[in-house]
């Protein structure tokens, strides 16, 4: 009776933890590494969550238009594990960003680079470009 019951509880968990792997995308689900972009502006969000971290900027065009765009990161603990802090993008700092645009046109892109414009600093982003889908 404890073996079968033991059993149970052991498929339990397993299908468990195999609801974020589930959850979790590819990068080629949803960005595209043909439609790059480049952008300058000022951080205004930070989003640390599994299974990626997050930003978004503002970042104005030619016209003088401000539009937000979210940038996505790997995840925390990689960040943490390459040298980042939860204060390393700070409200209102100024960055440029590198990153593949989203297939589905949004403002949403997944960052390959990011260069803080105070110090220089080209900032690890833990992208999952290039990896298999």
């Amino acid at each position: 009776m404890k073996t079968k019951l033991a059993l149970r509880f052991a498929g339990i968990g397993l299908l468990l933890a195999t609801i974020p792997l589930i959850a979790h995308h590819s990068f080629y689900a949803e960005f595209d590494a043909d439609k790059p972009i480049k952008v300058t502006g000022a951080v205004t969000k930070v989003e640390w969550e599994n299974p990626h971290a997050w930003f978004y900027v503002d970042v104005r065009d030619e016209s003088g238009k401000v539009t937000n765009w979210g940038f996505e990161l790997g995840s925390p603990n990689i960040l943490l594990r390459a040298g980042w802090a939860r204060s390393t993008l700070k409200i209102g700092d100024v960055v440029t960003v590198e990153a593949s645009r989203a297939k589905n046109g949004a403002n949403i892109a997944n960052a390959k680079g990011v260069v803080l414009n105070r110090t220089g600093q080209k900032l690890f982003t833990g992208s999952s470009q290039g990896t298999t889908p």
